[in-house]
Parts: C-alpha cells; sequence; structure tokens
C-alpha cells in the first residue's frame, strides 16, 4: 500500500476552519490549551491575520489534501530582549496521532526558525503529554523547567514542561 503523502505549507484562510476544528478539540478534551471556552471562526481569523502581519509562520500539514496538523511560534516574550527567542505550538487531528507527522511538523518548524535567523525555540508542554515531550528530546530539545500546578483545567491541578532547542547549536 503506498504511504499517504504530507506536504508542508503555509497556512492559507481557507485553512483556517481544518485549524479551528484541531484548536478546539484540544481546548474541550485535552490540555494542550489551558483555555475553556471554544474558539469561533472570527477569533481564529484575527489570530491568523495576527500571525501574518507578524510576519510569524503558521505552517499547516496535509495528508491527502486534507489538513490534518498545524504548527505555528511567536515571540516568546513581548520585550525587545526576546526578539530572537520563539515559543512554539503544534497540534495533530486526533484521528492523526502515532504516525510521525508530528515530526515532519516540528522539523519545518525548526527549519523556518533557522531561517528566520532566530537563536532558541521554546515549548510549553503539559507534563502528562508524554508524547509531545518525546518527540521534543528526539529533536534535540532539552528540558529546562517545570513548574508544578500552574494550570487548572477539567477540576485539576496541570503542571507545565519547559523545553528548549538551541538553533545555532543544532
Amino acid at each position: 500500500m503506498p504511504k499517504p503523502k504530507c506536504i508542508i505549507r503555509q497556512a492559507e484562510e481557507k485553512d483556517l476552519l481544518a485549524i479551528l476544528e484541531i484548536t478546539n478539540y484540544e481546548i474541550l478534551k485535552g490540555t494542550a490549551l489551558y483555555h475553556y471556552k471554544q474558539k469561533t471562526l472570527e477569533e481564529q481569523k484575527l489570530w491568523f491575520e495576527n500571525k501574518l502581519a507578524a510576519k510569524r509562520p503558521v505552517l499547516v500539514l496535509e495528508q491527502n489534501k486534507v489538513v490534518v496538523g498545524f504548527g505555528t511560534y511567536d515571540t516568546f516574550r513581548p520585550f525587545e530582549g526576546f526578539k530572537y527567542s520563539v515559543e512554539h505550538s503544534l497540534y495533530i487531528h486526533k484521528n492523526f496521532r502515532g504516525l510521525g507527522l508530528g515530526k515532519l511538523l516540528l522539523k519545518a518548524l525548526i527549519s523556518q526558525a533557522k531561517k528566520d535567523r532566530l537563536h532558541t525555540m521554546i515549548a510549553g508542554i503539559d507534563a502528562e503529554n508524554k508524547a509531545s515531550i518525546s518527540l521534543h528530546y528526539q529533536l534535540g530539545f532539552r528540558e529546562v523547567g517545570r513548574f508544578p500546578e500552574v494550570g487548572f483545567k477539567f477540576e485539576r491541578w496541570l503542571d507545565l514542561v519547559f523545553m528548549q532547542l538551541n538553533l545555532s547549536k543544532k
């Protein structure tokens, strides 16, 4: 059986419904996002427009012409001294996890960050998300901090792990 064809490309407005579906699933069912309320299409459009205005990538991963994941990054903190450090986000549709697609997408984000001449990438990951933590280790990220009980969702406290990749050394 032939392998499904995967394409990673810059997102377009037509991809926002798929991005919204992935995002809202995580809000309602997961702990990858510490939000409580689903996003609307209007909010997703504004998010996308802000990314474009800031010249930040929003990459989508298509499998057989269906968007099954997306990733992006933005400035780690809103102060001039952090302009070479970004925090990224990466999400794969629930039906396509465990297939190595997250690794493809994260590699593309790392490559884009290097092209953008950034110095470091940071990931904030829910401590229970062992798959994401493992993926980041595989690509050279290292745990640099762990914050116990900083998030609250589904009536329980959540720990947050910070991982970092120095792009100059990789």
